[in-house]
């Protein structure tokens, strides 16, 4: 049997590893009772400009994909030495958001869809079209030939 003794001067150790641990699960508690509203649009700011892109995803009978993965890099500054990834997943109705995407480009934007074995892509040019809309259909993706 294992006992555990607790001297007058580990007291305030244990006392304080307790209060951390009574914490942080409480924490955990909290994230996870926090509800995920599924309509809320998910958005993503890259925090290099004005413009804006919004997406709906589909699937080939029109329907909404729930999850579908957007994502688009981004190369800026000097030469274009920069690159900043990112990506957004879509909520139940399909839809997404890019914000703060950057105004004046020399070469566009290419947006890659995915879920699963599907996919489509989408190309912005954002010097011509700095708040677009685009909807996506994703299908099957084509085998390699080698």
């Amino acid at each position: 049997m294992f006992m555990l003794r607790i001297t007058p001067r580990h007291s305030s150790l244990a006392v304080a590893a307790a209060v951390a641990i009574a914490v942080f699960s409480l924490g955990l508690t909290a994230l996870a009772a926090a509800p995920v509203e599924p309509k809320t649009v998910a958005e993503v700011d890259a925090g290099l400009g004005p413009c804006t892109a919004d997406f709906t995803i589909t699937d080939a009978a029109n329907q909404p994909i729930y999850a579908a993965n957007i994502r688009v890099r981004i190369t800026y500054g000097f030469l274009n030495l920069h690159k900043l990834d990112l990506q957004v997943g879509t909520n139940a109705d399909g839809k997404a958001r890019f914000v703060g995407l950057p105004g004046s480009r020399k070469q566009g934007l290419f947006f890659l869809a995915s879920d699963g074995g599907r996919e489509g892509s989408a190309f912005d040019d954002p010097g011509k079209t700095c708040k677009t809309q685009f909807i996506i259909v994703l299908r099957k993706k084509q085998q390699e030939q080698r």
